[in-house]
């Protein structure tokens, strides 16, 4: 009985090890920022990248991973492109679950590259 307890702990303990690490490049410079599961998408904040883009990270309890990227604009945040992946991502080649996405300032002719893997 202690064998299946300890086998059990070491289980959940793994589980919620989980993270989602995101690599965000942009302006040359690449930098991870990761999210650990939440119940509550709304709390958690955006990450500015260079002087044009936010990005959002959310990794819903174990059910949905979502990717968002924003202009930062005087008018307010603006939503430029979204990922939605599903539970159990299963990272696959060199660029983990969402492959490698690339979004475009509108104005300042900017590239963001980003892909996400779990960890």
């Amino acid at each position: 009985m202690k064998t299946l307890l300890a086998i059990f702990l070491l289980l959940c303990s793994s589980v919620h090890a989980e993270t989602v690490a995101c690599h965000v490049t942009y302006g040359g410079e690449t930098r991870t920022l990761e999210a650990q599961p939440v119940s509550d998408p709304y709390t958690v904040p955006t990450v500015q990248v260079g002087s044009y883009f936010l990005f959002k990270l959310v990794f819903e309890d174990r059910t949905v991973i979502k990717t968002t990227v924003y202009a930062d604009r005087d008018s307010g945040p603006t939503p430029l492109h979204q990922g939605i992946f599903t539970w159990p991502p299963i990272n696959s080649g060199p660029h983990g679950f969402t492959g490698l996405h690339f979004v475009y300032e509108p104005v300042r002719d900017g590239e963001l590259e980003y892909w996400c893997e779990l960890n």
